[in-house]
């Protein structure tokens, strides 16, 4: 069956990311005969500042019914300052169509890129499995008093036994089908004495499931702090929205970076959501120098995810001899604009496959 993809560039450098992205998917179906269907999404700032329409109810059904996968540039535009599309967006994707699982891969590709002095590229390599549609972002609490100096605020961290479970769940299914051997879970139930109770005692119920996953509760501060000193230890981390949204981009510094972090947003069905998370970067818009590779990496997840393993392997093999050879954008230590980082994996993808 062809699998249809549903892109959308968005705001800021998302267009200029997703545009080699997509030069590498029309290459993947012309020449290895990939049954992929590009099906180009007009949302983002200028569509809902044109037509104050995020995203359309009728093309949100037809995205969930039709499509494999989601591929998303970045979302946010500092002329919606409330971003209020960016909420439609993304989130009304993660919760709207159950993409309980944030997935964001650790890897190091290049020893040059770990920061720390006494690790290398081999040390760095475990993947964050984050709940993704409760928690603090669940949208629930209020204000009390608002502009007052009696003001109140109230944000209320959510989370059910349902959602907890499958989400810990997911994480030692994750390390079971890659060959790893231990789960952490990052949770602050020393202080946090209901919901992170709940995570604690689920995780523990859970791991029973698992014997032969070495499983390992830490609280968030102290796995954080560790994570810097040996990040080897680390193979599976699960973990609720917040923590998780704060661990990944931590982690991604010692990738070598935002630029070259990728995710996936998962859930039971097979449609999924892959974004670089960089975010929009509206500083970097038109100067070429945004990174294209977590963008690519991401595209890579999504090849994974409909069943092309040998193509995804193929896009982090040229996109981790670009960064070896220099070859990528200053960010990462290279001298190359956008679009020529982008065509050097294109180029290693082609030669590779010639």
């Amino acid at each position: 069956m062809t699998a249809k993809i549903a892109v959308i560039g968005g705001d800021g450098i998302g267009p200029e990311v997703i545009a080699p992205c997509l030069e590498l998917l029309e290459w993947f179906r012309r020449e290895r005969g990939l049954a992929l269907e590009l099906w180009p999404l007009d949302l983002g700032a200028e569509r809902y500042l044109r037509e104050g329409i995020a995203f359309p109810l009728e093309l949100k059904r037809q995205v969930q019914e039709e499509c494999s996968a989601v591929l998303l540039g970045a979302i946010g535009d500092p002329r919606v300052p409330d971003s209020a599309h960016a909420k439609e967006i993304v989130l009304g994707m993660r919760q709207g169509f159950d993409l309980f699982v944030n997935l964001r891969p650790v890897r190091a590709l290049s020893d040059e890129l770990v920061p720390l002095k006494q690790c290398t590229a081999a040390d760095v390599d475990f993947v964050i499995v984050r709940e993704n549609t409760e928690g603090a972002y669940a949208g629930a609490g209020r204000q009390v008093a608002r502009g007052s100096a009696d003001e109140v605020a109230v944000d209320e961290d959510v989370n059910t036994r349902r959602g907890v479970e499958r989400l810990i769940r997911a994480g030692f299914a994750l390390c079971r089908a890659q060959g790893r051997e231990r789960v952490h879970l990052a949770d602050k139930s020393n202080a946090m004495r209901h919901g992170q109770e709940l995570w604690r005692r689920t995780f523990v119920e859970v791991a029973a499931d698992f014997p032969e996953i070495e499983a390992r509760a830490e609280y968030v501060d102290a796995l954080a702090y560790n994570l810097l000193r040996r990040p080897a230890a680390y193979e599976v981390i699960v973990t609720n929205n917040l923590f998780g949204d704060i661990l990944s981009d931590l982690a991604a510094a010692l990738q070598g970076g935002l630029g070259l972090a990728p995710s996936a947003n998962l859930g039971s069905g097979r449609l999924a959501l892959f974004e670089p998370v960089h975010g929009s970067a509206p500083d970097l818009v038109g100067t070429g120098r945004a990174n294209p590779f977590g963008a690519m990496l991401s595209t890579a997840l999504m090849l994974g995810h409909l069943g092309f393993v040998r193509e995804q392997r193929s896009v982090e093999q040229a996109v981790t001899e670009a960064l070896r050879s220099g070859r990528a954008t200053p960010d990462v230590g290279g001298a190359l604009g956008t679009r020529d980082a982008a065509a050097v994996v294109l180029e290693r993808v082609a030669a590779e496959s010639g």
